[in-house]
């Protein structure tokens, strides 16, 4: 009879556990909380995609020496998409299916980010603080979605007709990557002309991995445009203005978020002197004049033997998010709960010049304000605060 009574007490026991295991959230262990990413390491945002790479783990290996969150190491796991939409939804798969993640932070590309939520929010996994700008990162409505950057239509919507008064310009073309991404941009500048009745002169498109653009500068030039909205990224905007300056079309260059990276002037040189760029976080200058970037710029170039960029501050700025959030919900995280604290909560600015982030239990995008920030002797430089 003892021993019936001890082999039912162990079965009790183990179907307890059995239901305590089955209920614990993915990824998070008692010492450990898996957290996934999606870059592009091979692709044309390769640079991109390895600094904020980096960023993330600056950050994680900074708490992790203080002891992690409430006794827990964070693990940070890694796939390429090399920007094609295709292989982020493999990248995805593995990521909650194989090294069962608790969050997937940072993810970088419009695209990509559209292609491999749904494969996310199956296994109920959060969208966290995607590295793109698309209005589709918040809507529709997804409880799984929180967006940290003004949108590249609303980045574009807003300073385009300022620029139009304060520069004079009679005439506004646009070129623009063919993907969600570069019309957003297009979209933006539209919506920001007519406001002023204005429309867009002349516009002009290019496949996402481009590397020529010849014909469409000379469309462009053509038309005689005073402004050009790039829809461009990095080689795109390089490629963009070279080819204006090479055949003497000088008009003024705006570009949104995602040209504002200091590889526009590392690789296109004198030339990029002069392109604007709505931007948020600050690229960090080793020499920078604030003493607490310096500081960081330089403690990140002696780990990864590189300087830093502004996908460098998204990455480590991402990462410090999730910190704050997730040592506020305490030692019960899950993603209910992680949920819970993300629609009650405020990120303060930062060293970077970020704005002040608000969620709600309704509101998904952190901030909808940029700032403006131009080339000027080989450095970005802001020009123009937020709007108030």
């Amino acid at each position: 009879m003892k021993t019936l009574t001890a082999l039912a007490l162990a079965a009790s026991l183990a179907l307890g556990v059995g239901a305590a295991f089955a209920q614990a959230p993915q990824g998070v262990t008692k010492d450990e909380i898996r957290i996934g990413t999606i870059q592009d390491l091979s692709g044309p945002l390769a640079a991109f995609g390895k600094q904020s790479r980096n960023g993330m783990q600056l950050r994680i290996d900074e708490i992790n020496e203080q002891g992690g969150i409430n006794g827990r190491k964070l693990k940070l796991f890694v796939e390429d998409s090399g920007y094609d939409p295709k292989k982020a939804v493999l990248a995805a798969q593995k990521l909650v299916n194989q090294d069962k993640i608790f969050i997937m932070a940072g993810h970088i590309g419009t695209a990509q980010n559209m292609a491999a939520m749904p494969v996310q929010f199956e296994k109920n996994v959060i969208n966290f603080l995607p590295i793109t700008a698309a209005r589709e990162m918040y809507e529709p409505f997804h409880k799984l979605k929180y967006s940290f950057a003004a949108t590249y239509y609303d980045q574009i919507r807003q300073a385009l007709p300022k620029m139009v008064k304060e520069k004079g310009v009679k005439k506004v073309c646009s070129i623009y990557q063919d993907d969600e991404f570069g019309l957003e941009v297009e979209r933006g500048a539209e919506a920001g002309l007519k406001t002023i009745g204005m429309e867009v002169a002349e516009k002009t498109s290019f496949k996402r991995g481009a590397t020529d653009f010849s014909s469409q500068v000379a469309k462009l030039k053509a038309a005689n445009c005073d402004l050009v909205v790039l829809g461009t990224i990095i080689r795109e905007t390089i490629g963009t203005v070279g080819e204006s300056r090479k055949t003497g079309f000088n008009p003024i260059f705006l570009g949104s978020s995602a040209a504002y990276t200091d590889l526009i002037h590392k690789l296109g040189g004198k030339a990029m002197d002069g392109v604007y760029a709505t931007m948020t976080v600050q690229n960090p200058y080793t020499d920078d004049q604030s003493q607490p970037v310096r500081f960081w710029a330089n403690k990140y170039k002696t780990k990864f033997n590189e300087d830093p960029t502004v996908f460098s501050a998204y990455g480590y700025e991402i990462i410090d998010a999730f910190i704050q959030a997730a040592q506020k919900t305490g030692t019960n995280l899950s993603t209910d709960s992680f949920v819970k604290t993300m629609d009650s909560i405020t990120f303060m600015p930062d060293m970077f010049g970020s704005p002040k982030m608000t969620f709600t239990a309704t509101k998904r995008l952190g901030n909808d304000q940029s700032r403006l920030s131009q080339i000027v002797d080989g450095k970005w430089k802001v020009v123009a605060d937020y709007a108030p």
